[in-house]
């Protein structure tokens, strides 16, 4: 089994780093450069930043947010948040981004991951889809939460595999911010169908919530943002944690 990722997620709005609940009622969490070196000396890994209004605004990453967290530190970034053309990656990568993660305009055309996957190499591609519970399954939803796509989550996980993503960042909307444990089903759903990494993303609340997200949903690796932002779950507590169960942290 490979090791499991621990990744701290900076939330992006205004040039702060912000977390709400279900992707609304935003509050502030700190500078973004500050936060991205406390993570680095916390034993974080890697980063995830993602420019959450961009598409909404329709506009694109803002790169100079990128350029001053990737300048900070030297752990890998994957930035996401308006990146629809090649152009964007493109200009994302030249930023400082170690990867880019594609949400709405992958899921409203999954050639266009193929397309960057064999301009820029499937290492540079992570596909980041966002769910809400369906019924007893899932709905994808676009433009942070406002649209829902009518793509079936699985089907569109395993098109995406097949076409090189490195990786599927999947957040539940349902449970974002709740703090009421990750969507284990969904999670679960996806990583089995795929051979790639599932990153579990949305509602983690307590120590116990990232060992179920491996154990019980297959992650690969597990994200969060306001329990790290605001100290309720600490990184080197949480990989001794997880160690102690088994799981073996990068």
């Amino acid at each position: 089994m490979k090791k499991v990722q621990i990744i701290p997620c900076l939330d992006m709005k205004n040039g702060r780093v912000v977390k709400g609940v279900q992707f609304v009622e935003l509050r502030d969490a700190g500078d973004p450069v500050e936060c991205a070196l406390s993570y680095e000396k916390a034993g974080a890994t890697s980063l995830a930043m993602l420019d959450i209004s961009a598409t909404n605004e329709e506009r694109k990453t803002r790169l100079e947010w990128v350029k001053a967290v990737t300048n900070a530190v030297k752990i890998p970034v994957t930035v996401g948040g308006g990146i629809s053309t090649l152009e964007d990656i493109k200009s994302v990568l030249g930023a400082g981004a170690n990867r880019v993660s594609i949400n709405t305009a992958a899921v409203r055309n999954p050639y266009f991951v193929q397309k960057a996957v064999q301009t820029f190499g499937g290492d540079k591609i992570i596909v980041a889809l966002d769910v809400v519970t369906y019924g007893r399954s899932w709905q994808l939803v676009t433009a942070g939460g406002s649209v829902r796509e009518k793509a079936d989550l699985v089907e569109l996980s395993r098109q995406l595999a097949d076409f090189g993503a490195s990786a599927i960042l999947l957040t539940s909307m349902d449970r974002d911010g709740t703090k009421g444990g990750y969507d284990l089903g969904a999670t679960r759903a996806v990583a089995d169908a795929v051979d790639i990494p599932v990153i579990a993303s949305g509602g983690a609340g307590a120590y116990e919530d990232f060992a179920l997200a491996v154990e019980v949903g297959h992650a690969s690796a597990v994200l969060a943002a306001s329990l790290f932002h605001f100290g309720e779950v600490e990184i080197p507590k949480l990989r001794e944690f997880l160690q102690k169960r088994g799981i073996e942290v990068e």
